[in-house]
């Protein structure tokens, strides 16, 4: 059967870039339209849950204008609004592919902000914002969290270290940090309070870069075993190593 029928729920989410009250219609983009129409080929009536990052989840009534445009009816809210860990993810920027897999699994893991760090070894000098976010909206429509991470400009190392708050931790993946278990070093640190979490390019920091980090009292290094890994996977295995230890049991 094509369509469906009105007032049956779809399981698809989406992210809509305007406050969300009762009562008040979106107006979807060409893009947003097209999907609901002739992809997933909903009909007039059919409601799917729709969040802004802001105002948490809410249903929305589809009230399509012909097979190109469509509007959304809000209704009522079925999820208040929800934070997740204190977590800035600094990184190296990577190329395309991988970097589209970098910010989707950062935003599942719930960071707070991306901040792409710019270091001697980086290959990839210039991050195209509108991409990052596309990825960043995707992954949380389908993923089910509230909260979109808040995406920082690229900066240079040493003046993101420079601007750094001293108060607040910063973990660094280094392959010769001194304790070897990453959840003996992270537990040394205040469960639920802000941190970051710095991973460096493939070639890894370079030794003056290591040396400026090392010396910093806010920074602490953790080693991810004896495994080299990708920078993107380090991404993963580390921000699920700092919400295991840190946020999830609180």
């Amino acid at each position: 059967m094509q369509g469906v029928m009105s007032s049956r729920i779809s399981s698809h989410r989406l992210y809509v870039d305007t406050p969300l009250t009762s009562g008040r219609v979106c107006h979807c983009t060409s893009s947003q339209a097209h999907y609901l129409l002739n992809v997933l080929r909903l009909t007039a009536g059919a409601l799917l849950p729709v969040f802004n990052g802001v105002d948490g989840e809410w249903r929305a009534e589809l009230q399509p204008h012909g097979r190109k445009k469509c509007d959304l009816l809000i209704r009522e809210q079925t999820r208040p609004q929800a934070g997740g860990p204190p977590v800035h993810y600094l990184f190296a920027p990577l190329k395309k592919a991988r970097l589209d897999y970098m910010a989707q699994k950062a935003t599942e893991l719930g960071v707070q902000a991306l901040q792409p760090v710019l270091t001697r070894r980086t290959n990839v000098a210039r991050v195209k914002e509108e991409r990052l976010r596309a990825n960043i909206i995707e992954a949380a429509e389908q993923c089910g969290i509230l909260r979109l991470p808040e995406l920082h400009p690229v900066t240079r190392l040493e003046q993101m270290l420079t601007q750094w708050p001293h108060d607040r931790p910063l973990v660094f993946c280094d392959e010769s940090a001194c304790i070897s278990s990453p959840v003996k070093a992270l537990s040394r640190l205040a469960p639920g309070k802000p941190l970051g979490v710095l991973i460096g390019p493939e070639g890894g920091f370079d030794k003056d870069e290591r040396a400026q980090l090392l010396a910093l009292p806010f920074v602490h290094a953790i080693s991810l075993g004896p495994r080299i890994m990708r920078a993107d996977t380090a991404a993963v295995a580390a921000l699920t190593l700092v919400n295991a230890v840190l946020f999830d049991g609180q």
